[in-house]
């Protein structure tokens, strides 16, 4: 990501039907508003060929590095049998889960540090004291750096609540295929009917998750076959 941009205030969600990596769409939009909000997350909805998606196996989150841009992925998962919660948002849940995923991501850290910090496995994966360690100064070792993690985790979460606080922003990606002068009729019909049925339907995503209006911004990008 280009350094140059400016952060302002608030929590973006950059909704996108590309489920890994950065969407085209997103370069188009930065291109042309040099400007992001303090935290941005990329929202793909996936439906599964099953009938129900557990709750906790709904939201997945990864992080995006460098880690100091609060850039964050999430696939939202449903099956075909799943219902949208009308009581609650899309946008609190997935705040609420981001904070979550902050958490586990830093509960992951510490162990690894925990584990690396002369503590060895043995046959059975239990952890034993290296004797090549002084165990005073290693408890002091992993005092410390269980009091940086922790202040670190605070920061973030302040940084995610602060930036909810300021406002949470719906960018709805949107792609527009049209045919070129002196394309065949078969390209035509494919473009003009059946990808607009397709695009039809997910325009409906504003409504089926509640997005304000208020606070929606649509991105549009025209490609010509």
């Amino acid at each position: 990501m280009d350094k140059n941009l400016s952060r302002i205030p608030g929590l973006a969600l950059f909704y996108s039907e590309v489920v890994q990596g950065v969407p085209p769409i997103f370069k188009h939009y930065v291109s042309n508003i040099p400007a992001l909000h303090s935290v941005l997350v990329f929202v793909s909805i996936k439906s599964m060929l099953i009938s129900k998606v557990r709750p906790e196996e709904r939201f997945l989150f990864r992080r995006l590095e460098p880690k100091e841009h609060f850039i964050f992925r999430c696939v939202v998962r449903y099956g075909y049998k799943d219902v949208q919660d009308k009581q609650e948002p899309i946008e609190y849940q997935l705040v609420e889960k981001l904070k979550e995923f902050i958490r586990e991501d830093f509960l992951l850290s510490q162990s690894q540090t925990t584990t690396n910090n002369g503590d060895i496995a043995d046959e059975d994966g239990e952890l034993q004291r290296d004797s090549s360690g002084v165990e005073e100064d290693e408890s002091l070792v992993h005092s410390a750096n269980q009091s940086k993690l922790q202040e670190a985790l605070e920061r973030e979460i302040e940084v995610v609540n602060k930036a909810s606080e300021a406002g949470v922003f719906h960018l709805i990606g949107e792609t527009e295929v049209s045919t070129c002068k002196g394309a065949g009729i078969g390209k035509k019909i494919m473009i003009d009917y059946a990808y607009n049925f397709l695009k039809k339907n997910l325009r409906q995503s504003s409504t089926v998750y509640q997005i304000p209006r208020e606070r929606m911004l649509r991105i549009g990008m025209t490609y010509e076959l």
